[in-house]
């Protein structure tokens, strides 16, 4: 199941606080080469924040398996203040729409359950948007995952043209949540099962 976090409620967790930041240093800079602050072990940005919220599953010993974070638009975030040239339009922005960033499935698991975990995060994701009147999502990303991205089901739209950033090709795009979204989801993304855990999928709407 997925959990719904603040900041200061993930910080309560130090096992998987630390383990979760352990992983995104693994991934998005050993392996992927992105070009991002780190203390030698763990990846954290100025957008882990109190206005960041998690969505995460552990593993059975406690540690992280997978996670999102979900930025508010109408505050700083990736795409509006580091990558607003990376849509054509202007930046999608206000209460219903949220930013994805640093979705992440553990390097210290098998890829089968990195994939299941991945789609059960994506479940989460949708789960969540339609309990707190979300309706867009919006990410950036290099153009290997985008590609995947845009073809997992969902009705997802590219912002603008990727572009060559620092040796990198990224680009910018758009998730729509809808009533209809779990049924779209490709075979590959699908899961069926309900994925945040009771209490979460609601959490910002009664806080």
């Amino acid at each position: 199941m997925i959990e719904t976090f603040t900041r200061n409620e993930l910080e309560r967790e130090p096992l998987l606080l630390r383990t979760m930041h352990e992983d995104r240093k693994r991934v998005f800079i050993d392996a992927y080469k992105w070009d991002l602050p780190t203390d030698g072990s763990q990846e954290i940005d100025q957008f882990d924040n109190e206005d960041a919220i998690y969505l995460v599953a552990r593993q059975n010993d406690g540690s992280h398996l997978a996670s999102v974070r979900l930025l508010d638009s109408d505050r700083p975030h990736i795409l509006g203040s580091i990558f607003p040239f990376l849509s054509d339009d202007p930046v999608p922005t206000g209460r219903h729409v949220r930013e994805v960033t640093r979705s992440i499935a553990s390097p210290r698991v098998s890829t089968i359950e990195r994939r299941f975990a991945r789609n059960t995060v994506a479940r989460a994701m949708i789960e969540y948007g339609l309990e707190n009147g979300i309706s867009r999502y919006t990410a950036v990303c290099d153009i290997g995952y985008l590609s995947r991205v845009l073809a997992a089901g969902w009705r997802c739209d590219p912002l603008g043209m990727p572009q060559t950033v620092n040796g990198s090709m990224i680009g910018a795009f758009c998730i729509h949540i809808e009533p209809d979204t779990f049924e779209l989801m490709s075979p590959g993304w699908r899961t069926d099962r309900p994925a945040l855990a009771i209490g979460s999928a609601n959490f910002r709407a009664a806080a």
